[in-house]
């Protein structure tokens, strides 16, 4: 997630975009029906990422999916040790057979759960090289955490009426950045998730999840073709169960915004020169 840190160490970038898009106000207020039940929130978070885009597919039978998950990659930076090497391809296994008995049987079963547990257990060592010691490592109060995290959801906002994708990448754009893909695009809206207890527009995620539409803008998210017309950005705050849209044309200034492109564009090429 190379975006990420394009936006997370760089000062100018971050201004820029402070210059370039003003953060809306944010005056929701929601109940937190689905409070954390522990600290693990790195891990719970990326588990709820898996379960939530499984629930997806259920919903859209028609999702464009890229094929593979990070936990995936994850397993090709471990042959040096072949014991988590194993492991790491026995989760991603039972995670497939668990994954197809929900999509046939459209219920959610605690063996899903955990499987999405146990591949949050990888990902870290494709995000960041870190987590060896954990893999495969599931807690009991964290399933239940991600059972009240999956009743919170509205399905009826993740179904969508034509365009479904999860995980989607920006073709050339995402290499860029050396790297980005969204977590999920229905129809026309970009959705960002996150599982915090705290229900505010911060500027990171507001940054992110336009820099995700700017990747769109240059290259076309899933490069498919034609570009899909994208008109909205959203955030999905998992523990409120809401998710907060926001329609780009109250975002962006067409009269600045081609040239705050050709901009992010050098930039990115300086800071990933091919």
């Amino acid at each position: 997630m190379s975006l990420t840190s394009f936006l997370l160490d760089n000062t100018d970038v971050r201004e820029r975009f402070r210059q370039e898009f003003k953060k809306p106000e944010f005056l929701i207020k929601k109940e937190l029906i689905a409070p954390p039940k522990t600290t693990r929130y790195s891990t719970v978070g990326t588990a709820f990422d898996y379960l939530l885009r499984f629930l997806v597919q259920r919903l859209n039978p028609r999702t464009i999916d890229k094929g593979y998950w990070a936990a995936e990659t994850a397993i090709g930076l471990l042959p040096h040790d072949s014991r988590l090497f194993a492991k790491g391809e026995k989760i991603v296994s039972r995670a497939k057979k668990d994954l197809s008995n929900y999509l046939k049987k459209a219920q959610m079963s605690d063996a899903l759960i955990e499987s999405a547990l146990l591949l949050a257990t990888l990902d870290p060592i494709y995000r960041a090289g870190v987590g060896h010691e954990l893999i495969g490592v599931v807690h009991q109060d964290d399933i239940q955490d991600l059972k009240n995290l999956i009743s919170a959801i509205d399905e009826k906002a993740f179904t969508a009426k034509s365009l479904c994708m999860i995980n989607p990448t920006f073709g050339p754009a995402s290499v860029l950045v050396d790297g980005a893909d969204a977590d999920l695009v229905l129809d026309h809206t970009i959705i960002d998730i996150k599982t915090t207890k705290k229900l505010s527009l911060d500027r990171r995620a507001f940054d992110q999840v336009l820099g995700y539409y700017v990747l769109h803008f240059i290259s076309g998210v899933g490069e498919l073709k034609p570009k899909p017309d994208i008109t909205a950005v959203a955030i999905y705050f998992s523990r409120h169960g809401y998710l907060h849209v926001m329609e780009l044309s109250e975002l962006i200034d067409s009269a600045t915004f081609l040239k705050f492109v050709q901009w992010f564009k050098r930039r990115a090429q300086e800071a990933f020169p091919l």
